[in-house]
């Protein structure tokens, strides 16, 4: 793999050639990069998502595709019948898909919003690891990769639901790896500090004052490509990381390891 700068890579590796995959959340953003990164080191890939759009994003890489609403249970489950038709047997699951929710002060936070965020980033992941864990247990293998945050490990702001949801995802990561390690299927997490996505770009405001304020606790002095997460994930779901199981690992830049004493960083030099 040959490093062009910020986020940018010739993905020269082949490590998941005959591989089987499911993305979810793939039509943008992380998910889709991470779909092309996996499809680009072999893998044939499921791309869903709950967009349509999905479609032209499959397209673009001449994978199959499904739209699925992970907040429903049984569209999870039909996504991984569909899996079973059109891929056989799975060998790689990224829960990608996810929503950061409408921001609220604690007290005018609406609990169905606070469901609603959790059933979507912490209660699909579950029920689409037990369906790939009931499919990758028999065969003794399988990676599983979930998408948590920095937000997981970091308290502030206003969005409760979307940093409790990201703990607990760390948390099912940690478990389920527990729990599936008897089997040889290994589940870790990737938690991204701010990335260049539509979600990212819809906190930030679209204002350079918002932009600075993120940028300013980033030692790195720039925000994450997805394609930088991208890389990640492949890594956790190839057989390089076959010793991995448990780990979250925290792509932000140098974020989580700026002391909450120092000071704001000046902007980087152009």
């Amino acid at each position: 793999m040959a490093d062009k700068g910020q986020g940018g890579t010739n993905v020269t590796l082949r490590r998941l050639d005959g591989r089987t995959a499911i993305v979810t959340g793939a039509g943008r953003g992380i998910g889709y990069a991470t779909a092309e990164r996996l499809v680009a080191e072999g893998a044939r890939v499921l791309l869903s998502d709950i967009d349509p759009a999905v479609a032209e994003a499959a397209a673009r890489l001449s994978q199959p595709h499904a739209v699925t609403d992970v907040a429903d249970t049984a569209q999870i489950e039909a996504l991984f019948e569909a899996a079973d038709r059109v891929l056989g047997d799975l060998d790689i699951l990224v829960n990608n898909a996810g929503v950061i929710g409408r921001p609220a002060k604690l007290i005018d936070l609406d609990p169905v919003e606070f469901e609603r965020v959790m059933a979507i980033n912490v209660r699909a992941g579950l029920v689409a690891t037990q369906a790939a864990a009931r499919r990758m247990t028999p065969r003794r293998a399988g990676a599983i990769v979930n998408l948590a945050s920095v937000a997981a490990v970091m308290a502030g702001g206003d969005q409760i639901p979307y940093a409790v949801s990201k703990a607990a995802v760390k948390q099912l990561t940690a478990m389920t790896a527990l729990s599936l390690a008897p089997y040889g299927v290994r589940v870790n997490a990737v938690g991204p500090g701010p990335v260049e996505t539509p979600m990212v770009a819809a906190v930030v405001g679209g204002s350079d004052e918002g932009l600075h304020r993120v940028l300013s606790r980033i030692p790195m002095g720039r925000l994450g490509r997805p394609e930088e997460i991208a890389a990640i994930v492949a890594f956790l779901a190839s057989d390089d990381a076959s010793y991995l199981t448990g780990q979250t690992i925290f792509a932000d830049g140098g974020r989580l390891a700026l002391g909450y004493f120092a000071e704001p960083l000046a902007p980087a030099e152009a």
